[in-house]
């Protein structure tokens, strides 16, 4: 028990102390989300990503597996929640929350840290690439998805063309294969951005919990929280040896599929109004309860 506690308050505390720091501010100013949240989007998360995949210094064939398992695990907690959406009658916006909650983790400024944090520098880069697999997919699919509570598929894939990540993807695969390299300055200016996004996201959910709305939404809630402590997790350990994952591979790759539900949902649901309260409840019960399976799972990977 003393383990289980020691591995809570030197992993996980710091991590939720960041976030009540946004909360206990809400408290006292009346400040708007949504602002920061179109910061973090058009401008800090696209820089993290390029950074991450620029200064990453695994090999194409690590690489490749962490993308494909992270990628597997989250496309299919998104088909089973779809399926159990279904059959519980729930609206199409509704069902485009939940699955926001469910599939995507809080790999970036959840999980990174406490990989960290617990497993050292070893597994970071392997936690690394399954954050970039779910802010690629959140802000893919998941942007798809989001639309798609309230438009036309085509209208979805048409917003894809709004998104700055997708740009920074494409131009940090270029920089990777050609070679090329920014000028001091920009680079410098670019690693600046980037390293804002962590503690951002972690203020802006804090900022968000005030905004919380829990009336006729505890079934959506509880079936995201589900999928993501229990079933994702789940899911992960029976994927992993099929991809080929041991030592720090497993751990990162394991423990970031764990993680509760992304900010960056909240994000992306307030940017295409697709329930963002629910949403913020969502990650707020799923960072709440995360502790109690994350610490658990930190113990039996040998953290």
């Amino acid at each position: 028990m003393n383990e289980l506690i020691a591995l809570f308050l030197n992993n996980l505390l710091p991590i939720l102390l960041a976030s009540g720091a946004g909360y206990a501010l809400s408290r006292f100013i009346d400040l708007n989300p949504r602002t920061l949240s179109q910061v973090i989007f058009y401008i800090f998360s696209p820089c993290l990503i390029f950074t991450l995949l620029i200064e990453n210094k695994l090999g194409d064939g690590d690489v490749l597996r962490i993308l494909f398992f992270s990628g597997s695990v989250i496309l299919l907690i998104g088909l089973l929640t779809y399926l159990t959406g279904k059959a519980l009658k729930m609206e199409r916006t509704t069902l485009s929350g939940v699955l926001l909650t469910s599939m995507y983790m809080n790999a970036g400024n959840f999980g990174l840290p406490l990989v960290m944090f617990a497993f050292g520098e070893s597994a970071l880069g392997f936690a690394s690439i399954c954050f970039v697999a779910s802010a690629i997919l959140i802000n893919t699919i998941g942007v798809v998805t989001a639309s798609m509570g309230s438009t036309s598929f085509a209208q979805a894939l048409i917003n894809l063309l709004k998104i700055p990540t997708v740009y920074a993807l494409i131009l940090a695969i270029l920089f990777l294969r050609l070679g090329w390299t920014m000028p001091l300055p920009l680079e410098r200016t670019v690693t600046l951005l980037g390293d804002a996004s962590i503690p951002s996201m972690l203020v802006l959910l804090g900022l968000q919990f005030k905004h919380l709305n829990w009336s006729g939404k505890l079934l959506p809630i509880a079936l995201s929280s589900g999928m993501r402590l229990l079933a994702a997790p789940a899911i992960a350990l029976l994927l992993a040896p099929i991809f080929g994952l041991s030592g720090p591979a497993y751990q990162a790759g394991v423990i970031q599929a764990a993680m509760p539900s992304a900010v960056l949902a909240t994000v992306v649901a307030t940017e295409y109004n697709v329930e963002p309260t629910m949403v913020t409840a969502g990650v707020f019960v799923s960072t709440l309860l995360s502790p109690f399976t994350l610490t658990p799972l930190l113990a039996f990977l040998g953290a």
